[in-house]
């Protein structure tokens, strides 16, 4: 028994002994190899205060700064700290009623804590800022937190500079944690392009909680802080007083201006019209403002630069001509006899001249652009015995237009670039079921037929004609501050030359430089003319047309120009597309002339301040805009009207605003049932789809 027994107490110590070693082991493993506890100690004694950087300048070419960056304050509140206001005073002063006040404070309590600041207003406006710090006092709980904002000194420059916008959900599950709720981030433009070289590095100020959560100092005496550091500057090719120009000149006018430096490459001006100021999307009124651009049926959102898809017509010709030269169907001497149109395909393409001789070489024929000797010229290429057949001549003819930019996006750096649309054999395979020839698509010989161009495209097309057979993707920044080599990596790209053509004698560009310069001199585009500069240029007047209610309507031509000058050493090409305005040298020659003539010699002539005084005054906004803003906002009200049965909204909309009759009687009647109503409705949209359909 008693040998038992001690067998017994052996075991029980044995058992205390390893629970003993265990807690051992285990208090060791928490308190010296593992960090989980150290962490969430951490986690409930100290607050993590992101600090933001400022946001990188960018500087147009001469060291402006076109996008520079501003204080501004948010309202913070602290739920907690809220004792004995006067809440009808404070919302006076903030212009909100008390159901806004109180869901605010709800949502402050609920999304943060009673005890931690959040934000209850951001941006106020300096007037607001005023009135509260006048009279701060009576409001504890409430304090104001600066906040950098971007800020556009020149007002310009609003699809190129971009703006930014508080991250959304999608772009922090995208960038894998990189971002977080509260942060800023490029949205468009070279904001979002290069929005790592624009961001900087954010900061963290450590700061002590207490045991009900409130902030009541910093931990360690901040030494473990880190400061934040602003982003870096972007050195861009942007002429800021050239850029402003270019968007007075389109004002009230549909279409765009692309400048580029043929040299380099680099992105002297760029606009798209209608245009907005890059100010409204930013500060206070953001959201209203954007609200508003989205609803503008003109679209001023849209940067018709890259992503406007216009037929190029005559100002295709010279690279048309370009193109048969390198492949050897033609010389400069060659002609062709033009009596008024082109006849050889059973089916007349009519030409502009019609006295003998005017197609007599190439010179003559860009001068007088002649259709004739450019259709034949696009069938020359096409139907080459090289090939032995049109198709594979064709997909020729279609690897040119990629090699030439057109077809396929540049690459510049601005997010959404279209490619627009150079048709391949498919295509024509498909529509005449494998049965076509050059005959099928002569007009692409004339920039027409299924063919579109970009205005940056035929902006970068001007620059291998200016360079004799090469160009560097266009792009807006010349060289980043601090460059480190993956900056450098991000340019590299923008500073290789792109040869196209390396098979055509200098006498050809000769050719085609001359020709291009008698446009100008004795030709359509002596509207351009500038004493003491060569000037080379073509003039364009493409077919446009538009879908309303379904159907096909013809509006006026397209006035479309490009050019580059001086023509021995080119130092601008200029691309510009004025949309329904009528002939290029009415509206789209003169522009550009002013724009050369500011750049060239940075003043300008009595001429060309006259005719900016009359294009910058022109409203060329096509009309039936307006009636595609009526049937927009009236369609937007007649939904509003289904989901909420509120008849306020069809009054603003189609009463007021646009004095819609009521009824057939044309009189509004004083009461109505929502039955009679709905019926009341029902004519207001008809009337707008047939009024919209006669546009």
């Amino acid at each position: 028994m008693p040998v038992f027994n001690q067998s017994r107490s052996r075991i029980v110590r044995l058992i205390f002994s390893v629970a003993f070693f265990l807690i051992l082991a285990q208090l060791f493993n928490l308190q010296v190899v593992s960090d989980k506890y150290r962490k969430l100690a951490m986690d409930n004694a100290v607050y993590p205060k992101i600090v933001y950087p400022e946001r990188g300048i960018i500087f147009d070419r001469k060291g402006k700064a076109i996008l520079n960056n501003t204080i501004m304050y948010d309202m913070m509140v602290t739920p907690a700290e809220i004792k004995g206001i006067d809440t009808m005073d404070f919302c006076r002063m903030m212009n909100i009623d008390t159901a806004e006040f109180n869901r605010r404070i709800l949502d402050a309590k609920f999304k943060n804590t009673a005890v931690r600041p959040s934000i209850f207003e951001d941006l106020l406006t300096p007037e607001m800022q005023v009135r509260f710090e006048e009279n701060s006092w009576k409001f504890p709980g409430f304090v104001l937190v600066q906040r950098p904002v971007r800020v556009y000194p020149f007002n310009a420059a609003a699809h190129l500079l971009g703006y930014i916008a508080e991250v959304t959900p999608k772009q922090i599950e995208g960038a894998e944690g990189f971002y977080r709720m509260g942060d800023y981030v490029g949205q468009t433009g070279l904001e979002s392009v290069y929005e790592r070289v624009l961001m900087g590095q954010r900061g963290v100020q450590y700061l002590i909680k207490d045991n009900k959560n409130r902030l009541v100092g910093s931990y360690e005496k901040g030494e473990l802080d880190t400061a934040a550091i602003a982003g870096r500057g972007l050195r861009t090719y942007i002429d800021i007083e050239l850029q402003q120009l270019a968007e007075k000149l389109m004002t009230n006018k549909v279409g765009s201006v692309v400048a580029l430096d043929p040299k380099t490459g680099g992105i002297l001006a760029m606009t798209s019209g209608p245009n907005f100021n890059p100010n409204e999307l930013t500060g206070p009124d953001k959201s209203k403002n954007y609200t508003k651009l989205v609803l503008d049926v003109r679209a001023p959102l849209l940067n018709r630069a890259i992503k406007g898809q216009y037929p190029p017509g005559s100002t295709f010709k010279p690279i048309d001509a370009l193109i048969a030269l390198e492949e050897g169907v033609i010389t400069p001497r060659s002609g062709i006899a033009c009596t008024g149109g082109y006849y050889a395909c059973s089916k007349r393409v009519g030409c502009l001249e019609t006295w003998a001789g005017h197609a007599a070489n190439l010179r003559l024929a860009i001068a007088h652009s002649c259709n004739s000797f450019f259709c034949n010229t696009y069938r020359l290429i096409v139907d080459n015995r090289k090939y032995g057949d049109v198709k594979v001549g064709f997909e020729k003819w279609h690897d040119y237009m990629n090699a030439f930019g057109l077809g396929t996006r540049l690459g510049l750096d601005l997010p959404s670039e279209d490619k627009a649309n150079i048709p391949d054999t498919s295509v024509y395979n498909k529509e005449y079921r494998n049965q076509w020839n050059s005959c099928t698509n002569l007009t692409l010989g004339i920039g027409q037929d299924k063919m579109t161009a970009t205005p940056l495209q035929l902006a970068n097309a001007m620059c291998i004609i200016a360079n004799r057979g090469y160009y560097y993707i266009p792009h807006f920044v010349q060289k980043i501050d601090d460059e480190t080599e993956e900056d450098s990596a991000l340019l590299n790209k923008y500073r290789r030359k792109h040869n196209v053509l390396t098979h055509i004698p200098d006498d050809a560009y000769d050719a085609v430089q001359n020709g291009m310069q008698d446009v100008v001199e004795e030709g359509t585009a002596r509207i351009a003319k500038i004493p003491g500069i060569n000037i080379c240029a073509k003039t364009g007047t493409a077919q446009n047309f538009t879908i309303l209610d379904g159907k096909r309507l013809e509006l006026p031509n397209n006035s479309m120009f490009v050019c580059f000058a001086p023509k021995e050493n080119p130092r601008i090409a200029i691309a510009v597309t004025v949309e329904n305005a009528g002939f290029g040298a009415t509206w789209a020659g003169p522009i550009a002339r002013i724009l050369m003539e500011k750049y060239l010699n940075d003043t300008l002539q009595t001429k060309s301040k006259e005719d900016l005084e009359r294009i910058s005054t022109a409203n060329l906004m096509p009309k039936y805009y307006v009636r595609k803003q009526k049937v927009s906002d009236s369609l937007r009200a007649y939904e509003w009207f289904k989901i909420t049965k509120d008849s306020s909204y069809i009054k603003k909309y189609v009463l007021e605003r646009y004095s819609i009759p009521s009824s057939k009687n044309g009189k509004t009647p004083k009461k109505q049932n929502k039955k009679e109503e709905i019926v009341m409705w029902n004519e207001k949209r008809t009337y707008h789809q047939k009024q919209f359909a006669r546009t």
